[in-house]
């Protein structure tokens, strides 16, 4: 075996071991000079990046891969943790370690005058790490694991500019939910464990009777990764902690978010996939009900999220409504792929809640990362405060245009692709629901039109004449971000089939991840 097929047999172990080696090595680097500490962070990620990239490349060329830690053989469950790989989980892998990285590049400047950094990046390896291990693992106790990883990893770095009171109070907010969905996720795992004697998802899948004690365990989940992720009205937390850290934190945490959203896409399209069909109440079917409540979060998420957006003058805060609501988005492809399980527009409806979730990593990450540069150069974060900037940071300005147009879903930009997708499918359900959503993206353009009027275009405030565009680093950061929705949006095809397409399928199949593992058993 040559060292590449043993660096890819490894591969999904190495993704995990790099960041994790790399987190507890960071304050040893860090004592020969910052400077070789920063750079050996995005050193770091860039290797995980690599073994994600070799990882995905055999992964959609040749199908998913169960990767087995401990004992080789596969009939002793006690003994072993399955990793198992498909294109979906290499989907948000790569989402991942891109935010990760774009965190660390913009660090680099808004916060080379902060102390305790030392801290701060192993914080961000660690949850990056427990990102990963949440969309490769193919256990949901090792699920649970991670998730408690990124929930106290994410708490302290919520916490990091301590000196600020708010952070203090959103990262005590964020613990508390973090620790109840945790809880709620345990409890559900020990009843799965009591009824089946198994942990890994797909043997579950296999066993699953879709019993009363299953129906509640499916809320537990539901309800708890749904808290997690941001669905409305389990949202409250999303404000105070996007809006009271710096940029670069909110990407990490928007990462652990999305890998939440993504443990429910796993536990419903893979874990309970075999019983959607069944007959609940008045002979409907589990699909239909579970759809149409996401379905009708989704909108309660969309509305919560512009009404918040249009009164806030903390742009911060205004720039976290916005998220909530995108989150909403995809919550209400994703319901209306369930709901209408079966037909041809529900894969479309998948389709496109799996692009918006890179959609909304890029779109409302450059916002955060716009707002953050602002703030760097300005010391301000109030709409009240800041105006005229486009006259001395013109890059800035455009990267905030770019931005603006692409959360609100306009042409040739990303945002367009996945939410006309969503308003094609949503609208064979429900046209209601489509012209809904479609005047949610309509107000988030007016309310941020209305943002970049005040902060950019209005008259020049005397204290803010001197201010110059933010560092170079920090460009990198927003460039990048910006490039990728413009490529998404000029070339949207070559992305859904590279990577979209096969992310939805590896969902839609799960009798195929249910045999990778139990046809080995």
């Amino acid at each position: 075996m040559t060292f590449l097929e043993t660096l890819l047999a490894h591969s999904p172990a190495l993704v995990i071991a790099t960041p994790l080696l790399s987190a507890f090595l960071v304050p040893l680097v860090g004592r020969i000079s910052p400077r070789i500490r920063d750079i050996f962070a995005l050193v770091m990620l860039g290797v995980t990046g690599c073994f994600i990239g070799l990882l995905a490349s055999d992964v959609l060329s040749h199908g998913s891969r169960v990767y087995v830690f401990g004992a080789k053989n596969l009939s002793v469950p006690l003994v072993r943790i399955l990793f198992e790989v498909d294109s979906m989980g290499m989907f948000m892998a790569i989402i991942t370690v891109m935010l990760a990285g774009i965190a660390v590049i913009y660090s680099w400047s808004f916060l080379q005058k902060q102390d305790g950094l030392d801290k701060y990046y192993t914080l961000l390896l660690l949850v990056t790490t427990s990102a990963l291990g949440m969309e490769l693992t193919g256990d949901i106790f090792n699920f649970f694991v991670f998730l408690e990883i990124s929930c106290i990893a994410s708490c302290a770095l919520i916490a990091f500019w301590v000196e600020e009171g708010e952070a203090l109070e959103a990262a005590f907010k964020y613990i508390v939910v973090s620790s109840i969905g945790a809880l709620f996720v345990l409890f559900a795992i020990g009843l799965l464990y009591a009824q089946y004697n198994a942990l890994n998802i797909a043997t579950l899948a296999h066993l699953l009777q879709f019993s009363f004690l299953d129906k509640i365990i499916l809320v537990l989940l539901l309800v708890s990764l749904g808290m997690k992720a941001g669905l409305a009205p389990m949202h409250m937390w999303i404000p105070d902690s996007y809006g009271r850290t710096p940029p670069s934190i909110v990407l990490l945490i928007m990462s652990a978010t999305l890998a939440s959203f993504y443990g429910i896409l796993r536990v419903i399209f893979t874990m309970y996939g075999n019983v959607l069909t069944t007959p609940l109440r008045f002979s409907l079917p589990a699909h239909l009900i579970i759809g149409w409540i996401l379905i009708a979060l989704a909108i309660v998420s969309i509305l919560i999220g512009v009404i918040m957006a249009l009164i806030q003058t903390d742009l911060l805060r205004l720039i976290a409504y916005a998220a909530v609501a995108e989150i909403g988005y995809m919550f209400l492809a994703i319901g209306t792929s369930i709901a209408a399980l079966g037909t041809t527009y529900a894969t479309v409806a998948l389709q496109g809640g799996v692009l918006h979730i890179l959609n909304d990593a890029i779109d409302i990450g450059l916002l955060f990362l716009v707002a953050g540069a602002i703030y760097f150069v300005a010391k301000k974060r109030s709409l009240d405060d800041i105006s005229g900037l486009a006259r001395n940071m013109k890059y800035t300005t455009v990267f905030f245009i770019i931005g603006l147009l692409a959360v609100a879903g306009m042409p040739p930009l990303n945002g367009f692709t996945s939410k006309f997708l969503i308003y094609e499918s949503v609208y064979q359900v429900n046209p209601i629901l489509s012209i809904i959503a479609l005047l949610g993206s309509i107000l988030l353009l007016a309310v941020f039109i209305k943002v970049f009027y005040a902060a950019f275009l209005g008259p020049e405030l005397p204290e803010l004449k001197d201010v110059k565009e933010a560092p170079r680093s920090m460009l990198l950061a927003m460039g990048f971000l910006a490039a990728l929705a413009v490529c998404i949006g000029l070339f949207p095809n070559i992305f859904l089939d590279a990577l979209v397409k096969p992310a939805a399928t590896a969902l839609l199949d799960h009798a195929q991840y249910i045999n990778m593992v139990v046809g080995g058993l």
